[in-house]
């Protein structure tokens, strides 16, 4: 493999990361990098450079983190987000992908792409739920804080250093996985 190529596995799976946290907002921060040249994308994907691109996911991606801020719709909101945070992580990495062939493509963009963003988002999704129960929702604005604090952050990551990226998205999914189980009730045995 190339460096490049790895370059954009990286630069894919931190921006899938990402996407756990909030669909829009990488989506939006990879059309601006194709818009400016700053990433070149795949060539059936070059789409997403366009100012209606950038346009488009901008508003959605303003739409998306004030939604988050209102309880119990974020909740609602989170009902569909953990299904289209796979989808967009998946096309995330496919647009990224260089000239590679489209087995190699399409398996790492539904494995490490998809797979990323949809547990980070299930992930995230469950804290949510678990501070809309234990707060009445009034924690739930301090958790959407995080979360968009934490997409800014991988997505600028993602273009800036990919690798290190990739190693947080493992590092975040590790520690939501741990934070998970420490929060899960434990099943008593009979």
């Amino acid at each position: 493999m190339e460096s490049s190529l790895l370059m954009s596995i990286f630069l894919g799976i931190g921006l899938a990361a990402a996407t756990g946290f909030r669909i829009f907002l990488p989506l939006f921060a990879l059309s601006l990098a194709a818009h400016f040249d700053w990433w070149i994308l795949n060539e059936q994907w070059a789409w997403l450079g366009s100012t209606a691109a950038v346009l488009t996911f901008g508003f959605a991606m303003l739409a998306e983190i004030l939604a988050y801020y209102i309880p119990w719709v974020d909740n609602l909101l989170d009902t569909i987000a953990v299904p289209l945070a796979g989808i967009a992580g998946t096309a995330i990495m496919v647009a990224t992908m260089g000239d590679v062939s489209p087995l190699i493509t399409w398996s790492l963009a539904i494995i490490a792409g998809g797979g990323t963003a949809a547990a980070v988002k299930g992930a995230t999704a469950s804290s949510r739920l678990t501070s809309s129960v234990t707060t009445a929702g009034l924690g739930n604005p301090v958790v959407s804080t995080v979360e968009t604090g934490g997409a800014v952050t991988m997505s600028i990551l993602s273009f800036i250093a990919p690798v290190i990226a990739g190693i947080a998205a493992i590092f975040i999914l590790g520690s939501l996985f741990w934070i998970y189980r420490k929060l899960r009730p434990r099943q008593k045995q009979l």
